[in-house]
């Protein structure tokens, strides 16, 4: 019997025994088309068709929001979603696509929203029937949340929205916004007040969505521009002026620290040949790599270098381990906001190696007959950089870690 096993209960064990079989049995056949790194690379229907099927199928099977009560759509187990996690990713199944949706707006509703909210909008949250999108960012206010300037006047019972959000991955597919905005220009903090938008609905009469092209060629972020556009007080999430203390339960999620563990998937498909597959494609890709007539498996220096970042993929499955045992968690934020800071930069040096055992090989992109791996690591490096900056740069990540965890002193 596994550690894991020994720990799990009797509810757990079934649970994994039953998406054990469901998978076995339904992961989804092999895209003909390519399909995108992550949930932000998202560019066509196609590709977002495949994917949500995909999610309805998992929430069917209840693989999906198990830990959220059934009224709101989910399966009423709670513990089992990191169950289903670690089962969809040793199984190698799709990402989910609604990534705003199940890792920032829906724990956001379920701890703010009010009865009527949750029982309308997490239902097809949870399946992928409606997209979200964040309305956090500002060209003036990033990691500074608290300077976003998107103001939102009260008006018989309705507010009048006028803003520029920027960097607002999936807002070309999405029907909903989570959005933050200035109530109270009085107030940095208390200033602040929280919607759900339906900016579906409202394209061209309030909302205009423009994509942002990345040097990878791609889309998936977008700027959005709201202007006079009318939102009903149903559609407000807690009291006004408590937007702050809202939006930080959204971060905590995003940066995998709130109370509601997330659903995520996405292993290498072993007959998927367009993933790169992490750290351990490095391994498939040195022993067809040559660098000065030499296969780069057996260059000492690049199987150093190779060893290092299998290491560190190592430590960070064996801490996400640690996070279910209560006895080896000194610190209950320390593990989960650490991941965050860990795990990007560990997808950039990852990608990054890769270029280089490459060599000029690794100048060669998508669509080139002759690129190694379809061109995949040098997306996968120039994609990297967003997910450096995403749920607050890294460095705003280190300043959290040292004051909320280590206690230290605030950065001047």
């Amino acid at each position: 019997m596994t550690e894991e096993a020994r720990r799990e209960t009797a509810e757990q064990a079934a649970f994994r025994a039953h998406c054990k079989a469901w998978l076995k049995d339904n992961l989804p056949p092999r895209a003909a088309f390519r399909l995108p790194l992550s949930p932000i690379e998202i560019a066509t229907t196609e590709q977002l068709a495949y994917l949500c099927a995909w999610q309805r199928s998992a929430h069917r099977a209840g693989l999906v929001g198990c830990d959220y009560p059934k009224e709101y759509g989910g399966g009423g187990r709670r513990g089992c979603q990191v169950v289903a996690n670690e089962e969809m990713q040793a199984a190698g199944a799709p990402f989910l696509p609604n990534m705003v949706g199940l890792g920032m707006a829906g724990p956001t509703l379920f701890h703010h929203g009010s009865e009527e909210q949750k029982r309308r909008l997490l239902p097809a949250l949870l399946s992928g029937e409606e997209i979200w999108c964040q309305g956090f960012s500002e060209p003036g206010a990033g990691s500074d949340l608290a300077s976003v300037q998107t103001f939102a006047r009260r008006e018989r019972g309705r507010w009048i929205i006028n803003g520029h959000k920027t960097w607002t991955s999936l807002a070309h597919f999405a029907t909903w916004m989570i959005l933050l905005c200035r109530t109270d220009k009085a107030d940095k903090y208390r200033g602040l007040s929280y919607f759900v938008v339906p900016i579906k609905e409202a394209l061209g009469r309030g909302v205009t969505v423009r994509p942002l092209v990345k040097m990878t060629g791609e889309t998936g972020f977008n700027e959005v521009l709201l202007e006079d556009l009318v939102v009903d007080d149903g559609l407000r999430l807690d009291e006004i002026g408590s937007g702050w203390n809202v939006a930080m339960t959204t971060l905590l999620h995003e940066r995998g620290a709130g109370s509601l563990v997330t659903p995520a998937s996405g292993g290498k498909r072993a007959d998927d040949p367009s993933s790169v597959g992490g750290a351990a494609g490095l391994v498939d890709l040195a022993k067809r790599s040559y660098r000065a007539g030499k296969r780069v498996a057996d260059d000492p220096v690049f199987r150093d270098a190779i060893v290092r970042i299998l290491i560190r993929q190592q430590a960070l499955d064996e801490a996400s381990r640690r996070t279910q045992v209560p006895g080896l968690t000194d610190h209950p934020m320390r593990l989960p906001l650490q991941h965050k800071l860990v795990s990007s930069e560990l997808l950039q040096d990852t990608a990054r190696l890769a270029c280089e055992m490459e060599g000029m090989a690794s100048s060669l992109y998508l669509g080139d007959d002759h690129a190694p791996a379809r061109g995949q690591w040098p997306l996968a490096y120039m994609n990297s950089y967003g997910f450096t900056i995403a749920a607050g740069s890294n460095e705003i990540q280190r300043n959290i870690l040292g004051e909320r965890v280590l206690g230290l002193a605030k950065s001047k």
